[in-house]
C-alpha cells in the first residue's frame, strides 16, 4: 500500500455543458418525456464531465491506461480488470438543462487485500459536481481493480437457475430487459469504452463473463427513475448503490423498492432471485 501513498489527494478537474442535445440524448436512451421545467431527472450527472482520453491513451480493456507518470490520476496497479463496486452519492441542487457543469475529483483514499479470487484494490474517488457555480453532486465512488481472470475460469455470472423472483415483498416493482441497443447508448452518453459492454467475445474470454455486462451506473439510474415515479423527481437526497452481481444483457431485469426505516430500500435481481445491486435512498 504504501508504493502508492502518491496517488492519494491527486485531483482532477472537467468541464462540461448540459446542453438540449445531450439532455435529449438521456431521455430518448431511457424512453422519459422531455422535463417541462428544464430539470433534468437524477443520474444526469454520470454522463457529465466524461472521460477525455486519446483513443491512443486506451488500455487493452478500453479503460484510459494507466502508468506512473506524474501527471497520471488512477495508480498503474499491476491487476488488469477494473469496475465501479459502489458510489455514494448527496444530490444537493437539480441540475438544469444549458448548465455550465464543474466537476473536481480527488482520490481520497487506496487499500488493498487479497480474495477468493486474488488480489484486489480499493480507490475511492471523491467527486463535487457544480452547476451554474452551485455545488449539486456530492459523490465517493469506489473502483475495485481484480486480478486477471484465469482462461479456464467458470463464466461470470453462473447460468439463471431454476428459482423466481418475487416482487410482492416490495412496495413497487418495474421491469425491462436491457440489450445491446440500451448498452451503446448509455456507452455513448457517459464516453465509455470498457469492452465489457459492447465486446462479446472479450467480455468471455478475457474477463469471463457470461455476456456483455450492464453498466452499473446504468442500473443505478434506472432504480433512481423508479424512486422518481414513486416519490417525486429529483425529491431524493442521498442515494447509494452497491454491485453485488453483473447483470447480463438480453436477461431481465427487475427493479423495485420498499420502504425501510423511515427511508427506501431499493434492489435489482435477475429474473432467478439473484441479487445484481443494492440500494438505499433518503428524501
Amino acid at each position: 500500500m504504501a508504493g502508492w501513498d502518491a496517488w492519494i489527494g491527486r485531483e482532477q478537474s472537467g468541464r462540461d455543458t448540459l446542453t438540449p442535445q445531450h439532455a435529449f440524448q438521456w431521455c430518448s436512451t431511457f424512453d422519459l418525456e422531455w422535463p417541462g421545467d428544464g430539470v433534468m431527472p437524477q443520474g444526469i450527472h454520470f454522463a457529465l464531465c466524461t472521460p477525455e482520453a486519446r483513443t491512443d491513451c486506451l488500455g487493452e480493456d478500453g479503460h484510459p491506461a494507466r502508468d506512473d507518470n506524474p501527471d497520471s490520476f488512477l495508480p498503474p496497479f499491476p491487476m488488469p480488470r477494473r469496475m465501479w463496486a459502489s458510489s455514494e452519492i448527496d444530490f444537493i441542487a437539480p441540475i438544469a438543462i444549458g448548465a455550465d457543469i464543474d466537476r473536481t475529483s480527488r482520490v481520497a483514499s487506496i487499500s488493498e487485500k487479497d480474495g477468493g479470487s486474488g488480489k484486489l484494490a480499493f480507490v475511492q474517488v471523491a467527486h463535487e459536481t457544480t452547476s451554474n457555480g452551485t455545488l449539486s453532486v456530492r459523490e465517493t465512488q469506489t473502483l475495485v481493480y481484480r486480478d486477471a481472470a484465469a482462461a479456464d475460469a467458470p463464466l461470470s455470472p453462473p447460468e439463471m437457475g431454476e428459482g423466481a423472483f418475487d416482487p410482492s415483498a416490495w412496495d413497487a416493482h418495474s421491469g425491462l430487459t436491457p440489450d445491446p441497443r440500451l448498452l451503446f447508448r448509455y456507452s455513448a452518453l457517459t464516453f465509455n469504452t470498457h469492452r465489457i459492454h459492447y465486446d462479446l467475445p472479450y467480455a468471455q474470454t478475457q474477463e469471463r463473463y457470461r455476456g456483455l455486462v450492464v453498466h452499473g451506473p446504468l442500473t443505478a439510474s434506472l432504480l433512481l427513475q423508479l424512486a422518481a415515479r414513486e416519490l417525486g423527481e429529483n425529491r431524493v437526497r442521498k442515494f447509494s448503490f452497491r454491485g453485488v452481481s453483473p447483470a447480463i444483457t438480453g436477461e431481465p431485469l427487475h427493479l423495485v423498492m420498499r420502504r425501510s426505516e423511515g427511508d427506501y430500500e431499493l434492489g435489482a435481481f435477475a429474473s432467478d432471485g439473484r441479487q445484481v445491486m443494492k440500494a438505499s435512498a433518503s428524501i
